[in-house]
């Protein structure tokens, strides 16, 4: 059966961009505007507008209006989300990988 959750979907969706992750990466140490985003990209405004949507609906950034610009900052919390699903995973294998080895000592 195939696990399905709209809100992971989205999440790590947003995540199998290079862009997205690279937008990400700029925003764990500095907030920056949506022009300074977009200054660092070869794509148009509206692209990068539209990245940075995709990723406010995955919850992982937050724009908040100063002024007229929007200045945007990483959402930590939907990153803790995504490792919590894979640490139950990565949990699940190391067990695996462990019940191997002791079968291969045994051998």
């Amino acid at each position: 059966m195939v696990e399905r959750n709209a809100y992971l979907d989205g999440l790590f969706g947003s995540l199998a961009d290079p862009i997205r992750r690279d937008i990400l990466r700029r925003l764990i140490n500095a907030h920056y505007t949506i022009g300074q985003i977009a200054s660092e990209y070869d794509i148009s405004f509206a692209a990068v507008a539209k990245h940075l949507s995709v990723l406010q609906n995955a919850k992982l950034i937050v724009k908040q209006r100063r002024g007229k610009e929007q200045v945007v900052s990483i959402s930590p919390d939907a990153l803790k989300d995504a490792s919590y699903y894979l640490q139950q995973y990565e949990s699940l294998w190391n067990d695996r990988f462990d019940a191997l080895e002791q079968i291969a000592k045994e051998q």
